[in-house]
């Protein structure tokens, strides 16, 4: 079992398909979405059991999100009913199928933790704990998820993606260097880096979150693959050749794909004593499948198992 904690967002895409942008209106297509939510969703679909730890409000969005996590076959017990709206993104598509967001997140349920709400027993027996994203540097519940993970790495490998959006919150924010004090596997994209340590080397990067405590840091590359970092031996995986729909969801199917692929070999519930590099490249490889399946398709809409069994 894997636990995600973090956010849903309703992704908001503009439809020109439909009637409104012909009466004058702009159309929506609201999708399920959400870095954390959508970590959750593609591990289930690849066949491990996943936990979401969320705070699910009870408007129409956060009916869509159970829907979509329960029909994935993800694990809500552990989610809270929250009172708060829904976080809502208006995205906007580049020619490449890259997304710009405009977010409408402020007093939405997502980031509204509380140390009452995040009692380590609702974590429950799992082999690893995923969070990152939003939850993870919005006020006021961040201090309660970043000591909820911290407590959890006693007894579960913690991975942490932070999945910079800086429209939403500052540089000072994402403190990454403190969060590997008790995190085993770091994933960050390019992008996420040149905000984060803007100029500095990859390989440097790695290095400065290596002494602070993190084992296996894999950097993402889009189209150019990624970069493999345990304790400082590297190596890089390219992307597989896919048509790009858009990449929305690519780069949290990347660390489903990941996890899944180390939990199937034994890796996780520790601090990855186990893992060499040739293992770390074999899940990344796997990792870049799954994120190149996502980006076939529109929309956070991660692969099926029998997907990767069969493309």
């Amino acid at each position: 079992m894997i636990a995600v904690l973090g956010e849903c967002v309703a992704d908001a895409f503009t439809d020109r398909a439909a009637g409104g942008a012909a009466a004058g209106g702009l159309a929506l297509r609201v999708l399920p979405g959400g870095g954390p939510a959508n970590t959750a969703v593609a591990l289930a679909r690849l066949g491990t059991p996943a936990r979401f730890l969320g705070r699910i409000s009870g408007d129409v969005f956060g009916g869509l999100f159970r829907e979509h996590l329960t029909s994935s076959g993800v694990d809500l017990s552990a989610s809270v009913a929250a009172g708060e709206p829904s976080t809502l993104a208006v995205a906007a598509l580049d020619a490449d199928g890259r997304a710009e967001y405009t977010f409408y997140a402020d007093g939405t349920a997502d980031w509204q933790w509380t140390p009452y709400e995040l009692d380590p027993g609702r974590l429950g027996p799992v082999a690893c704990l995923h969070t990152g994203s939003l939850a993870l540097v919005r006020e006021p519940g961040r201090e309660a998820v970043a000591e909820f993970a911290r407590a959890a790495s006693r007894r579960a490998t913690i991975s942490i993606d932070p999945n910079v959006r800086p429209s939403l919150a500052a540089k000072d924010d994402y403190q990454v260097a403190r969060w590997c004090e008790w995190t085993d596997i770091l994933k960050l994209s390019a992008d996420d880096l040149d905000f984060l340590l803007p100029g500095t080397p990859m390989e440097h990067a790695c290095d400065t979150w290596h002494a602070a405590g993190a084992r296996l840091i894999v950097i993402t590359r889009g189209a150019d693959g990624a970069l493999v970092s345990l304790d400082g031996a590297r190596a890089a995986v390219p992307a597989p050749e896919v048509d790009v729909v858009d990449t929305v969801g690519a780069g949290d199917s990347f660390t489903a794909g990941l996890l899944h692929d180390l939990g199937a070999r034994g890796l996780l519930g520790g601090r990855l004593d186990d893992l060499d590099l040739e293992t770390a490249v074999a899940a990344a490889t796997f990792a870049a499948r799954v994120s190149a399946l996502t980006c076939s398709v529109a929309g956070a809409n991660p692969p099926w198992a029998h997907r990767l069994r069969t493309d």
